[in-house]
Formats: structure tokens, C-alpha cells, sequence
């Protein structure tokens, strides 16, 4: 019964939405920068592979999940995060983690990479990393790229009432998935690591 709620809920999103989410609006204006005391963490989807398919992106841990928003194809959000250590999360037909270490006054760059899955498009958070011989670099060309075909978007109400209503489905599919995250080998979980010294 919760994979036909998540899967219809799932659905409902998608045919909301189309390629772009209702649920954000885009943002104007200069790049964000860092608050106060915090560290800033951009999670950008350049791909348009499975672009009807929406991917939601958390802030999680043992006992609560926080909303940073649903990132569509070719668009970025910015989320301001208290300075330690984060467990990030993207939730489709899936959910999968990143771990980020993160420095106050500095800036990090994730990508919410899509895959085929079963049914649809499952997705992936890909640390992007200050080190130009890295896969994913912040010094690289295609992270220039990236960044010009992405536009800022923010959170709206109606995307804070979606996740309010669909929480608890959201809830269950992220402990599902963190059984095997929790599995993962030392490798696994490094190439899924973002080290606080790839800010900039």
C-alpha cells in the first residue's frame, strides 16, 4: 500500500510539473553567497535525462528530515547549512546519500544526477570536488557549463505543503534505502564524500 501511495504521489508531481517544477520558482538576482556562520551547499541538476521525473532533495539524519526543496532539470538550489557534518539525501524511485563536511563561509557544489531506473528516472547526489584531476571538479569546463544552464530556484508554499503531505512516505522510502547505504564499503561511501576542504 506505500509503494502504490509513494508511486501516485510520485505521479502527482510529475504531472504537475513537466520538465520544471509549479512547486519552486525561479529566483532573479546575483548568486547567493554564504550567511553568517554558515556554509552554502548548491545542488544543480544540468541533465535533462528523466526530466518529467522530479527529485527532492533533504537535509537528514537519524531523527529528522529537512526540506530543501525539488530540484527539476536544468535548475539549482542553495541551502544554507549550520558548519559539521551533513547527511544529504535525493528521494525518486529511489533514495540515495551523500556526506558532506562542511566550513562555515564557504561554498559547496553537489549534482543531482539522474539514472534509469525501474519505472522511471532514479537519481544520484554526486559531490563536485575543488581538485581539477577529480571526475566532478569545480575547476573543470563542465562545471562552467553547468552552472550557465542551470537556473536559481527557491522554495515556494506549495512545495513546503507537498513535502508536509507526503513526509511520512518520504520518511519510510529514505529507511528502506539507508539499510543498504548503512552497508556501503569504505570506498563506496568516499567516492559519496565531500570533504570540507572542497569549499571555495
Amino acid at each position: 500500500m506505500r509503494l502504490i501511495q509513494w508511486s501516485l504521489a510520485i505521479l502527482l508531481l510529475a504531472g504537475l510539473t513537466g520538465c520544471q517544477s509549479s512547486l519552486m520558482v525561479k529566483s532573479g538576482g546575483s548568486a547567493p553567497m554564504p550567511e553568517p556562520g554558515k556554509a552554502l551547499v548548491v545542488f544543480m541538476r544540468p541533465s535533462s535525462l528523466g526530466g518529467a521525473i522530479q527529485s527532492s532533495v533533504y537535509d537528514t539524519s537519524d531523527k529528522e528530515d529537512k526540506f530543501i526543496g525539488i530540484v527539476s532539470s536544468k535548475t539549482k538550489i542553495a541551502y544554507q547549512a549550520e558548519p559539521g557534518e551533513h547527511l544529504f539525501m535525493v528521494i525518486a524511485e529511489n533514495a540515495d546519500f551523500m556526506v558532506a563536511h562542511l566550513d562555515a563561509g564557504k561554498t559547496y557544489y553537489a549534482l543531482v544526477s539522474p539514472r534509469m531506473g525501474v519505472w522511471k528516472a532514479r537519481f544520484s547526489l554526486l559531490p563536485i570536488h575543488n581538485q581539477a584531476g577529480a571526475k566532478y571538479s569545480v575547476q573543470s569546463s563542465d562545471f562552467r557549463e553547468w552552472m550557465d544552464k542551470t537556473a536559481w530556484v527557491n522554495v515556494t508554499p506549495a512545495a513546503e505543503a507537498w513535502y508536509r503531505e507526503h513526509a511520512a512516505d518520504i520518511r519510510e522510502k529514505k529507511l528502506d534505502y539507508m539499510r543498504r547505504w548503512n552497508t556501503a564499503d569504505a570506498e563506496q561511501r568516499a567516492e559519496l564524500t565531500l570533504p570540507a576542504a572542497d569549499g571555495i
